[in-house]
């Protein structure tokens, strides 16, 4: 992990000094931006339960569900799409 983080941390910041270190900033920021976000939410418990909560007033079998998520997703992205004349 620590080769990884320094190719990456080099790659980023360049081969001088401070690029560790910027990257460790940047690294325990974002951790502490998830963290607090974690808290925030307050979730704790099962997501499998959580997300079987929230779909239980769905009245469809699974495939059907997928069916109708893949429609919606190529519905979407055609909207944002650039117009190919």
């Amino acid at each position: 992990m620590e080769r990884r983080f320094r190719e990456l941390a080099m790659k980023k910041f360049g081969y001088g000094r401070g690029a560790l270190s910027k990257a460790a900033t940047e690294a325990i920021s974002n951790w502490i931006q998830n963290a607090e976000e974690a808290e925030r939410t307050g979730f704790e418990g099962d997501p499998v339960d959580a997300i079987a909560g929230v779909l239980s007033d769905i009245d469809m079998q699974s495939v059907e569900l997928q069916h109708r998520a893949s429609e919606a997703w190529r519905l979407r992205v055609l909207k944002h799409a650039p117009n190919r004349h």
